[in-house]
């Protein structure tokens, strides 16, 4: 088996020998370049604080321990910020030898501020399912900025596959960069491709939003509905510099335009933890494709989704606040982010979820 990280051809074929099943039929939209949606199943449990299962437990052991109520979601139902609930999803994994996988949030509920994870039967680590892994999946939702209404099937994580590990050493990121520029302006590696914060726009002075306190309900199957300023403050500074709010929800822009080739795919990570008092909340997976050809081949730029922690912290234009890990394919998907699939931010700049509109 090629290592690297599983294209869709492969996935369709896990999806043909029953590696991966649903109750509900897979259907093609939920098949990406070099990942594939999970969605909600049909009933939420409010639980009364996030777990692991352990060891030798079943998730549906442990729920016993924490569950406080259950909701059904077929005519939809609302998951409360603050609030932790488990949703079991329609997929389950039958990981042969050789295989692994690692769950992630998709783009637009990390843009919500939606903490969202996988976790499942024997598990110790979130989004960490290890080779062999057969059982049920499960997604812990936990709405940090805005209540949202949830329905079944709607997806709001999804998971890549690997053989082996196929992660690229700095020497090898410094070759790739050299025969593909990665990124716009100087290429700083160093356990990943780094990236850093732009607080002075070309144009104006805005340079990010903050999620307001107390806002309505969002349904997140309504697109360019939500007028963003019933949702988000608009921040913006002439002097390259802002004050991070604890426990605020900020939505930035990465100063670089990237691009992931066809042959690789990236996933964001946290840059350092002393770095400052502040995590980038990530959304994690960057497809094959991304920023290839956009913008006149200048790459796109990677949105921000970060939340300060115990004190304000003074954020700086230029300031490194994450960095990419770059993996190969193990073979080049059928198709490419942003190349006839519905791909909301390509050649995006400084971007809101796509369930809000201008005003």
């Amino acid at each position: 088996m090629t290592l690297g990280v599983l294209p869709d051809t492969v996935l369709k074929a896990m999806i043909a020998r029953g590696e991966i099943s649903a109750q509900t039929p897979i259907i093609p939209e939920q098949i990406q370049p070099a990942s594939l949606d999970l969605r909600l199943g049909r009933v939420a449990y409010r639980i009364r604080a996030s777990f692991l299962a352990g060891k030798g437990r079943r998730v549906d052991a442990r729920l016993e321990e924490f569950e406080m109520h259950r909701m059904d979601l077929t005519d939809g139902a609302v998951l409360e910020k603050g609030c932790v609930y488990l949703v079991p999803l329609m997929e389950s994994l039958a990981l042969p030898d050789g295989l692994t996988a690692v769950a992630n949030a998709k783009s637009s509920t990390g843009r919500l501020d939606l903490l969202t994870r996988v976790i499942t039967d024997d598990g110790t680590e979130f989004d960490r399912i290890p080779e062999g892994y057969v059982g049920p999946l499960y997604a812990e939702i936990c709405p940090r900025s805005f209540s949202v209404l949830v329905r079944p099937g709607m997806r709001l994580n999804q998971i890549r596959f690997r053989a082996g590990q196929a992660a690229l050493s700095d020497t090898e990121l410094r070759v790739l960069h050299a025969e593909e520029p990665l990124v716009s302006g100087e290429a700083v590696i160093d356990a990943g491709l780094g990236f850093s914060v732009d607080l002075r726009p070309e144009a104006g002075d805005l340079v990010g939003y903050r999620a307001k306190p107390h806002t309505g309900v969002i349904d997140l199957d309504r697109i360019a509905h939500y007028p963003a300023s019933e949702f988000w403050e608009e921040i913006r500074t002439k002097d390259g510099r802002i004050i991070l709010d604890p426990g605020a929800f900020y939505i930035l822009v990465s100063r670089e335009a990237v691009t992931i080739p066809p042959d690789f795919a990236a996933e964001m990570a946290p840059y350092l933890a002393m770095v400052g008092e502040f995590r980038v909340h990530y959304a994690g997976f960057f497809d094959p494709g991304f920023g290839h050809g956009a913008a006149g081949g200048t790459g796109s730029r990677g949105v921000l989704e970060v939340r300060c922690h115990e004190a304000p912290f003074v954020l700086e234009h230029g300031q490194v606040v994450g960095r990419l890990v770059y993996e190969r394919m193990a073979e080049r998907p059928e198709r490419l982010y942003g190349a006839g699939i519905q791909s909301n931010y390509q050649g995006q700049g400084l971007k809101l979820a796509k369930h809000f509109r201008a005003g």
